[in-house]
């Protein structure tokens, strides 16, 4: 059975991170103006017409703070995820800056539509064909594509019944597993903590059914973050180590995103013994940071730590960063970095407020 991941270009995590910063008044003017204009430029490249309706529309967008159906967030984003398979918690819970909010434009919506519409005409006549001259394995590969489609533009519940259709014909069980990992992402794009946590406990009886290595591995690594979410860390710190070693799963985060939630989840979980064997001896953590003279001061305990490291003086150490590095509120709801499972060439991380942090840890010699 081939061990290559299907259905793992969509949606796109790092967009939710996005979503998460215009709507947090703590996240940094210049991290905010970067989000809206990535989602802006999402929105308009794939087309996503139900997002932009989910976040933007004036009376019932999420983002939208002074419409005339709601007059905070909150009880928009509840009515928007009444009824619906995957609910919607993408915000982050503080009330929405005013000053940051994603513009609605009634003729750039449809003329969104419009192309999903063209779009899904072109899926359906698709698979008319392949029912009439084609077989069962063309109509599979013209259903997957409508469903990939609704990953795309972010319709959640469509995504999700297209992607269950699939999965109900499909008798490839590394494809049953894909799929459900495809369900998955959409859970944790939208902030779903328990459809993700029924989904991974699907996903996982498969896995233990006879699922191959690779798939074992990348469900590790989503348990692993979705732990992560509900702040379930000694779990999580376990799961996040240990796929540092046989990490795949790009369609999640980027490798250095993993190493940084690692290191935050291990550094809450684990005994300072434990810590220093598992994270800062760890070779992946050093291939990442280096060694040496070359490793951060936290990691090769060269910064200031021990007992005598008080709240005040790790407050200053995690306020300083370096000069020219945008900071930014992280999501841990999101996790994404990544467009799509075929890892690129990453962003520069800055590690420094990671080192200042791990640097007032008490850490045996």
């Amino acid at each position: 059975m081939s061990s290559d991941p299907q259905y793992a270009k969509y949606p796109n995590l790092s967009l939710a991170q996005d979503i998460f910063n215009l709507s947090n008044p703590a996240c940094p003017q210049t991290s905010q103006q970067a989000s809206l204009k990535k989602l802006q430029s999402a929105i308009l490249h794939h087309h996503m017409a139900p997002l932009y309706r989910h976040l933007a529309h004036p009376v019932d967008g999420i983002l939208n703070t002074t419409g005339e159906g709601a007059t905070s967030s909150q009880p928009a984003a509840a009515a928007s995820s009444k009824g619906g398979v995957v609910a919607s918690n993408l915000l982050s819970g503080r009330k929405v800056s005013q000053k940051m909010i994603l513009p609605w434009d009634e003729k750039l919506y449809d003329s969104l539509v419009e192309e999903n519409k063209k779009e899904l005409d072109a899926l359906q006549k698709e698979e008319d064909d392949a029912a009439e001259a084609a077989g069962d394995t063309e109509v599979q590969a013209a259903r997957a594509k409508r469903a990939e489609f609704w990953a795309r533009v972010g319709d959640r519940d469509k995504a999700v019944a297209a992607y269950e259709a699939v999965l109900e014909k499909t008798g490839i069980l590394g494809t049953k597993i894909d799929l459900i990992l495809a369900i998955i992402r959409i859970g944790l794009f939208f902030g779903d903590k328990v459809f993700v946590k029924k989904q991974i406990e699907r996903a996982g009886a498969l896995v233990e059914s006879g699922g191959d290595w690779d798939r074992r591995n990348r469900l590790k690594a989503y348990k692993g973050l979705h732990l992560l979410t509900i702040r379930s860390y000694n779990l999580a710190a376990t799961l996040l180590l240990d796929s540092l070693s046989t990490f795949t799963s790009y369609e999640l985060c980027s490798y250095s995103s993993l190493v940084v939630y690692s290191v935050l989840a291990g550094s809450l979980a684990l005994k300072r013994v434990d810590f220093k064997a598992k994270v800062v001896d760890a070779p992946e953590i050093k291939a990442i940071l280096g060694e040496g003279e070359d490793n951060i001061p936290a990691l090769s305990r060269s910064g200031s730590s021990g007992p005598d490291a008080g709240d005040e003086e790790m407050k200053d150490a995690t306020a300083t960063t370096t000069p020219g590095v945008a900071s930014t509120v992280v999501n841990l709801t999101t996790l994404g970095a990544e467009s799509g499972f075929v890892p690129e060439e990453e962003i520069p991380m800055d590690f420094s407020p990671l080192s200042n942090l791990v640097s007032s840890l008490p850490l045996p010699p």
